[in-house]
């Protein structure tokens, strides 16, 4: 099974504490040798659903942007798990520039076409990367489990 991660980014200790135990309830539903989890690694719930999809023993592929993989893939906070999460993938899918006729920076169209289902970590309000993704999941019939536990704190806008 191959499961996507979409998820805001900034998210609160508090938020980040519920989030991981959900995560980690969804990821143990499945068994590990079917498990592939398909992340930008984006710092937050895409970080660390790739960390539980490996400590589960799934497998974990990561989609780099095309003006990441120009600039180096991470950079910022978190950016030493991130980089290690990408030398542990399995695959590493880099979209190649507009220019060319690749995605370029269309990670949300790579990420659809990628995978059987999708988890967001979404508060549902529109607007967000999260809310794009999602109605794009939606329009490709995938199944998309919202994960937002009670307790939560939006990101600051």
């Amino acid at each position: 099974m191959r499961v996507g991660i979409i998820g805001h980014e900034g998210l609160s200790d508090l938020t980040e504490m519920l989030v991981r135990g959900e995560l980690w309830q969804l990821v143990t539903t499945f068994g590990s040798y079917e498990l592939v989890g398909v992340t930008c690694l984006a710092e937050g719930p895409e970080t660390w659903f790739a960390q539980s999809v490996l400590d589960h023993g799934g497998k974990v592929e990561v989609i780099v942007s095309a003006s990441a993989g120009r600039a180096g893939a991470f950079a910022g906070k978190g950016s030493k798990a991130r980089q290690r999460l990408l030398n542990e993938a399995n695959a590493v899918h880099r979209l190649a520039p507009v220019e060319v006729g690749g995605l370029g920076d269309d990670t949300c169209r790579a990420l659809v076409g990628m995978i059987d289902e999708l988890i967001a970590v979404w508060d549902g309000r529109p607007g967000s990367e999260a809310a794009k993704v999602v109605e794009a999941a939606q329009r490709a019939g995938l199944y998309v489990q919202v994960v937002w536990p009670d307790g939560c704190e939006s990101p600051a806008e």
